[in-house]
């Protein structure tokens, strides 16, 4: 490795300090809790469900938040042990090699660049048309989208302590205004009698014959098919690793943060599943709706409240977004700072007026607004981009609990976090878990999803056969932990 792009006078193979490193255990919580967001994910992926599982379809989300919560301690475990921002591509190159860790990353680059995209699109497609009452359709959710992607870019790349500031702001915001949400749905419901309780039983309008089945080789069961609304919204904790070396004490705190995201949002979320899908109604009609979730809330709530309340989650899918690009601005350097992204000599570089990669978040920005354009005019494009923003994370997180299992015996002290005697039954959780996801992903509609996966690593492919014409698998080395130990001790610094 080169010295050039550290932009310090390090020895080769050597990391140093260039990011600030002032990010609070608030923040961290702040950015795992951001990225998950229940509102993007369940104003996303409600409908989808309705159509598919029917209200019963909800009483899937338990058990992923208990599958994911396994993986979340499994990389809470592994970020104690490697507490570098780049967290899978850093794993997997440490503990398996750089073949595989470069793999890893660029699955991550493609999941952040797609699932920013399905976050963003949510706002133009099922929020803004019934906020402002006008008519949703492919252009305008385009425009919309575009404008949304070049916002959260701008303030990513122009000042990190901004970009926490607002999403500090949004989390507080989102965990007073879902709580309070819940809590509103819950007492109207109940105070008018609108609330059902066997509407939360009921299949809807999808067959009751082979409902609970596994499924057929190109097909998966009805009530499996009710995952993917947890599996979809339960994923993005990890981007708390993505800024371990932006952190104070990364190695305590960021295994922290990513657990306690997924047990607040699961339990909150489920709430909130309960409540609406209490008030639905007549969920047949309702599965039919480009806006099932804000059409409940206004007509439970009335229209002054419940356009409040959208304006509310509005602002959380900002948000959401908002941490997507920042995560992915970091992943892109990290892998820029080792030579390994395409345009790595611009990439890895620091603005030293800003403090931020702008290079990098730029790129994450050319990278939104290309999977958009692909995606705009799809005739199911919600559908195809959380889809796919679902099947990508659960690539990378069975591939690193497999790593996990295997090299456990051979990993690094931890510097903070570890399972103790939990790390059996919590891998055996995480394992059955990941591999049902996986198999849900069988069925023939998430044929557009694998597509996208495999174009982008086709592409990937390429850019990796010419870096190993380049370097050779030699040259694909990875400074050993001794090495970044001034990162990870360095004194808080701010920009």
């Amino acid at each position: 490795m080169s010295n050039e792009h550290l932009g310090t006078d390090a020895p080769a193979g050597h990391y140093e300090q260039t990011l600030a490193k002032d990010l609070s255990p608030f923040t961290l919580f702040a950015v795992a809790f951001g990225f998950v967001s229940i509102a993007t994910g369940i104003f996303t992926a409600y409908g989808s469900v309705l159509a598919t599982s029917g209200p019963l379809g909800i009483w899937t989300w338990p058990i992923v938040v208990i599958g994911q919560l396994a993986v979340a301690l499994v990389f809470g475990a592994l970020a104690a042990r490697v507490p570098v921002t780049g967290y899978a591509y850093q794993w997997v190159s440490r503990l398996a090699n750089p073949v595989l860790g470069w793999i890893m990353g660029w699955i991550s680059f493609t999941f952040l660049g797609v699932v920013v995209v399905a976050v963003d699109y949510t706002i133009a497609s099922t929020i803004l048309p019934v906020l402002f009452g006008y008519v949703g359709t492919q252009a305008n959710a385009w425009i919309i989208t575009a404008v949304v992607i070049t916002l959260q870019a701008a303030l990513v790349s122009l000042s990190t302590r901004a970009t926490q500031r607002v999403n500090n702001g949004a989390v507080t915001i989102q965990l007073i205004g879902m709580i309070g949400l819940v809590v509103l749905l819950f007492a109207v419901g109940f105070t008018t009698g609108q609330f059902d309780w066997s509407t939360l039983f009921s299949r809807g309008d999808v067959p009751a014959e082979g409902y609970f089945s596994l499924g057929g080789l190109t097909e998966a069961g009805p009530w499996a098919m009710g995952f993917l609304l947890g599996a979809f919204t339960i994923v993005g904790f990890e981007s708390a690793a993505n800024l371990a070396e932006e952190t104070r004490d990364p190695a305590h705190v960021v295994p922290k943060a990513m657990y306690r995201a997924v047990l607040t949002l699961g339990i909150i979320g489920f709430l909130f599943l309960i409540a609406v899908t209490g008030l639905a109604g007549d969920p047949v009609a309702l599965a039919g709706s480009a806006t099932p979730i804000a059409d409940i809330i206004q007509g439970v709530l009335g229209s002054f409240l419940g356009k409040a309340l959208l304006v509310l989650v509005v602002i959380s899918i900002f948000s959401c977004g908002l941490v997507i690009t920042l995560s992915g601005s970091r992943l892109i350097w990290a892998m820029s700072r080792d030579e390994r992204f395409p345009g790595w000599q611009a990439f890895h570089r620091i603005s030293r007026s800003r403090g931020t990669p702008m290079n990098a978040t730029f790129m994450m920005f050319a990278v939104g607004q290309t999977v958009l354009a692909v995606f705009a005019f799809s005739t199911d494009a919600l559908f195809a981009l959380f889809s796919a923003a679902t099947l990508l994370p659960a690539i990378i997180y069975a591939s690193t609990v497999a790593l996990y299992i295997v090299k456990r015996k051979h990993l690094p002290p931890t510097r903070g976090f570890s399972l103790g005697r939990w790390e059996t039954p919590v891998l055996v959780v995480a394992v059955v878990w990941l591999v049902w996801e996986l198999l849900i992903f069988r069925d023939a509609s998430f044929a557009n999803s694998w597509a996208y996966v495999g174009v982008m690593v086709l592409i990937g492919a390429v850019y990796f056969a010419y870096l190993l014409i380049r370097k050779g698998v030699s040259g694909l080395t990875m400074p050993d932990m001794e090495s970044i130990d001034a990162v990870l001790d360095a004194e808080p610094t701010e920009h």
